[in-house]
């Protein structure tokens, strides 16, 4: 006979359609793909979202598309490589929408080519982008998410990372590392982080159908994506957007560290 005590009935948390009211959430790289499906479903979800990318057009049509169907968005025209530009972003989050408690840290660049070809000008942007402005969306708007989680308990950074900073991909080798980079910091910051209340996350696609194909030059590359679509359906945006909107809305207590999302016939 067992002698361990019974265990407690799980109680079910509260369901609500918004579960992200009087959130205010942050998307750079919003202008297309990933990141506009995520301000759109994030809007959908109750938050405040405000827009970050270079595209003032795109982004436009974005807070229209939101607030049509009732929601708060704020577009704010801002390149994440620029240090300044991104820190007035912020200032702008903190003084009309309050402050920032969700940073979806999403704008990116892919760029494969094989290593032989030095093409230095595609190593760097990766970097610039990927690497450079990933930091200075952290560091403009951690405080607001440090302060958010004193007051309500729960603020969420999330950062798209991608499968290829575990698998190994020909001629992807500095995109790979800009993405291991991206997974590795991650980790690190939710042990800084957690400890305020702010939940870390990396989430890692596999292939999605967005623009980021569109930028590819490399034959190879371009053929292998190519290829890939007749053996398999790709991830789509808004597949992806559920995802981050299912991480913020957890109970505070909960923190997914990182989420690999890939097409179910995608091998690796």
């Amino acid at each position: 006979m067992s002698t361990e005590s019974p265990a407690e009935p799980l109680t079910a948390e509260p369901l609500t359609a918004r579960p992200l009211a009087g959130r205010v959430a942050v998307v750079t790289g919003a202008s297309s793909g990933i990141g506009e499906a995520s301000a759109e479903h994030l809007a959908e979800l109750g938050a405040a979202v405000a827009v970050l990318a270079r595209r003032t057009d795109r982004l436009d049509d974005l807070v229209a598309r939101i607030q049509k169907a009732g929601g708060t968005a704020l577009a704010i025209a801002a390149d994440v490589t620029e240090a300044a530009a991104v820190q007035a972003a912020a200032d702008r989050v903190a003084a009309e929408l309050g402050g920032a408690d969700l940073l979806f840290n999403n704008a990116g660049v892919m760029l494969p080519a094989p290593v032989e070809e030095r093409s230095a000008d595609q190593w760097q942007h990766q970097i610039d982008l990927n690497v450079t402005g990933l930091m200075n969306a952290i560091g403009a708007f951690t405080p607001q998410l440090v302060k958010a989680a004193a007051e309500r308990g729960v603020a969420d950074l999330i950062n798209t990372s991608s499968i290829a900073a575990q698998n190994i991909f020909p001629n992807f080798a500095v995109y790979s590392a800009t993405k291991a980079y991206v997974t590795h910091l991650s980790r690190h910051l939710r042990v800084e982080l957690g400890a305020k209340n702010v939940r870390v996350s990396a989430i890692e696609p596999g292939i999605v159908g967005t623009e980021l194909q569109s930028h590819v030059t490399d034959d190879g590359a371009l053929q292998w994506l190519e290829g890939s679509k007749e053996t398999m359906e790709w991830l789509t945006p808004q597949d992806i957007a559920r995802t981050i909107g299912f991480i913020a809305g957890l109970p505070p207590r909960v923190n997914l560290q990182q989420v690999t999302i890939m097409p179910t016939r995608q091998p690796s």
